[in-house]
């Protein structure tokens, strides 16, 4: 039986059939909550069309806001938190976290880190609708100011505001999200470093359009698959209209076409046995058959008498110290052609070289990785920290480190999330005896006051990841620990150092960011804390990393500070004798070497400043030291 309503005004507004009959024709002009793009259907229905000034591209509603943002300077200021950084385990660490907005931490980071990241992995939001993610901005424009600034009309710039304002889950939101983060990214890796990517189905279309315009469609290397827990849907509804979800998306980029990634394996359960090409046969011959390597045959025969076959086993082992444990074909040919004592050995009935083929415990991978899961809680369970949803597996970073990365490389993740890209590091570190160091940055985001994580006394996300790596260290310490037979003496990085963005007390007065044009209204002095703010700030603008030593210079009472050959003169009071004293420590201390003296100016009079400057401009002597003065206001 069917029931059914005559006249029913359920859900009927003023346009809802004209827009329904719309659908029908047009159903690419609109997007998947079903709002009217009226833009889309506008050029659907030209009338003309000029094909001469088409080109295939990629547009969205915010794109010039997007380029915009990739350019504008960073409006806070770097902290860093002293009490954690000069724990024992974490003062002489290599690896970061960063407190803050992953878009203002990483244009700090422009020209300290520029081409140094050998890998990049970041698990941004998916923008399924459902999942929180909504595009917020703090940058704050009239719309006269956007339009000039990004060369958009107003009304443009008016509807850019109004879904940053109000937040938005269109394609358009998170692709003028994602835009700006990926292309100051790509800056910081080195030539041959590689991104990795983890994406869904509701994006992944739009981020591989986005990543070839970020880094160019020919750097694109893969789209691996891995496997996700499935929910049987079927089973709840008698009338779907999707299957279950059973993959992720894992885009992988490359920054430089010319780069070849290393080899890919899999790992084999079983050790795959050792063998030459046909040198097995199936004729029955017992004087034919003996041990190699360990390997009896009791039916057949080897190919070779067994005095040939080892010496071709020796010939393999000498080629392998030529060559390298993972030769190619062509090289192996090439070896034997031309190494003339093996002539009578290298040749088949073929004419083809024949050697021995070594026992291996791996094979040569692809791009589904159906062996490995996205998420695993197991791990954070592990660490008595189950309160994380979905917790990325380390497994899964830690194969993508083992295949591109070298023991001494820099690895970036600027969606933290629960920390895993850290575990991973100091796992694969303790496996290898590597010494990668990463650098993890992940917003203070509020925790969902319903969740286990804010009963548990976690109030924000980086949090979680502050404490998840701390862990992590503890237990991967003791694991490697453990391998090493309790021998303490073999170190691994386990320690990691805070940083955070802060407001920017040295107020901007303005759009366009540099330390010479800073400006203190209404400050006569900073606070010491303020002091080692700036002081973090201008280093790592100035090409310093965050890790860089920084040395405390006594100059008669006056502290100065070093870092990278850069003499930072930020404290108040400096006078002619500091000056003084800096001048006879440059004639007197061969290892004290500036060669550029950075001054906050607000803190030295002006005319302090001048004999600063005529000392710096006439000195000379035995170490032949150009210096320059920088005063920054």
């Amino acid at each position: 039986m069917i029931t059914e309503t005559l006249f029913n005004a359920e859900n009927i507004t003023a346009n809802s059939p004209q827009l329904e009959q719309l659908k029908q024709l047009f159903p690419n002009c609109f997007d998947t909550s079903g709002r009217f793009l009226l833009e889309k259907f506008q050029a659907e229905i030209a009338q003309h069309t000029d094909i001469s000034r088409e080109f295939y591209s990629m547009n969205w509603l915010g794109k010039s806001y997007a380029k915009l943002l990739r350019n504008l300077p960073p409006e806070t200021l770097l902290a860093e938190d002293v009490e954690h950084n000069t724990k024992p385990e974490n003062a002489n660490s290599k690896n970061v976290l960063i407190q803050g907005d992953n878009l203002e931490v990483l244009k700090h980071l422009k020209n300290a880190y520029r081409n140094s990241v050998k890998m990049i992995y970041i698990d941004p939001p998916y923008n399924t609708g459902s999942d929180g993610f909504v595009y917020q901005d703090d940058r704050k424009f009239t719309p006269e100011q956007l339009a000039t600034l990004a060369n958009i009309t107003q009304e443009e710039a008016e509807r850019i505001l109004n879904f940053t304002d109000k937040g938005s889950n269109s394609h358009s939101a998170w692709l003028t999200f994602m835009y700006p983060r990926l292309y100051v990214a790509r800056e910081l890796l080195k030539e041959d470093g590689v991104i990795f990517i983890s994406i869904d189905d509701n994006e992944v279309a739009q981020l591989k359009l986005l990543c070839d315009e970020v880094f160019g469609e020919g750097n694109f290397r893969n789209q691996i698959a891995v496997k996700r827990g499935t929910k049987s849907v079927q089973a709840q509804f008698e009338n779907i209209d999707k299957l279950g979800i059973a993959y992720e998306y894992i885009l992988v980029y490359s920054k430089n076409s010319e780069y070849r990634l290393p080899k890919f394996y899999f790992e084999l359960e079983e050790q795959k046995e050792g063998t030459w090409n046909n040198h097995w046969r199936g004729t029955d011959r017992p004087t034919m058959r003996y041990e190699i390597l360990g390997k009896n045959i009791e039916t057949g025969q080897w190919r070779w008498s067994k005095e040939r076959s080892e010496i071709a086993i020796e010939n393999y082992n000498r080629l392998l110290r030529d060559l390298g444990e993972e030769p190619s074909q062509k090289d192996i040919d090439k070896w034997y052609f031309e190494n003339e004592e093996v002539d009578l050995l290298r040749l088949s009935k073929t004419g083809k070289p024949e050697h021995f083929i070594a026992p291996t415990n791996k094979k040569f991978g692809h791009n589904l990785w159906t062996d490995l899961t996205v998420g695993k809680s197991s791990v954070l369970s592990a660490l008595n920290l189950n309160i994380f949803d979905n917790p990325k597996n380390p497994e899964l970073i830690e194969r993508m480190a083992k295949w591109v990365t070298k023991p001494n490389d820099l690895i970036l993740d600027f969606f933290a999330g629960s920390g895993t890209t850290a575990h991973a590091v100091m796992q694969l570190n303790a496996e290898d005896g590597g010494n990668r160091q990463f650098i993890l940055v992940q917003l203070p985001e509020q925790t969902d006051t319903k969740s286990e994580a804010y009963k548990a006394g976690y109030k924000t996300i980086f949090e979680i990841t502050k404490a998840r790596i701390e862990r992590a260290a503890i237990f991967v310490g003791a694991e490697f620990i453990s391998a090493q037979n309790g021998d303490a003496g073999q170190k691994i990085d386990l320690g990691f150092k805070i940083y955070q963005t802060t407001d920017n007390f040295n107020a901007v007065a303005e759009d366009e960011f540099h330390p010479n044009q800073a400006q203190l209204p209404n400050l006569t002095s900073l606070t010491k804390s303020q002091i080692q703010t700036l002081l973090t700030t201008w280093r790592v603008y100035d090409g310093a990393k965050l890790t860089e030593t920084v040395q405390a210079v006594d100059l008669g009472g006056y502290i100065a500070y070093l870092c990278d050959k850069r003499l930072y003169l930020l404290n108040e009071h400096f006078n002619s004798q500091h000056l003084l004293t800096f001048i006879q420590r440059l004639d007197n201390d061969t290892a004290f070497n500036p060669n550029r003296v950075i001054v906050f100016g607000n803190h030295i009079e002006s005319a302090m400043q001048q004999e600063l400057n005529q000392a710096l401009a006439s000195y000379s002597n035995r170490k032949n030291i150009s210096l320059s003065l920088i005063v920054r206001a």
